[in-house]
C-alpha cells in the first residue's frame, strides 16, 4: 500500500499534539487541560487509523474485483483491524 501525503500529514499533526501535551505537563498546567489534550490526541489517532484502514480496504477491494475474486476476506480483515485497534 502506498501511504499518501495526507496520511503522513495526519500523523505529523498528531505528533504536534503530543508535543503540546508534553509542553503542558512541563509548564505544570492543570490535569483537566492535559487530559483534554490527551483525549484529543487519542481521537485524532483513532481517526487516522480508521482512515488508513479504509483506504487500504478500498484499494484491496478494487484489486480483488479486478482479479474477479471475492472481496469478503478483505472486508473481514479490515473489520478485524478496526476491532483490534479499540
Amino acid at each position: 500500500m502506498e501511504y499518501t501525503q495526507e496520511m503522513k500529514n495526519r500523523l505529523k499533526r498528531i505528533e504536534g499534539q503530543v508535543r503540546g501535551v508534553l509542553r503542558l505537563m512541563e509548564e505544570g498546567q492543570d490535569c483537566k487541560s492535559v487530559i483534554t489534550q490527551m483525549s484529543a490526541t487519542k481521537s485524532a489517532m483513532d481517526r487516522a487509523m480508521a482512515f488508513v484502514i479504509a483506504k487500504n480496504m478500498q484499494q484491496c477491494i478494487l484489486d480483488q474485483v479486478e482479479k474477479g475474486e471475492d472481496a469478503d476476506q478483505v472486508v473481514e480483515e479490515a473489520i478485524q483491524l478496526l476491532v483490534k485497534s479499540r
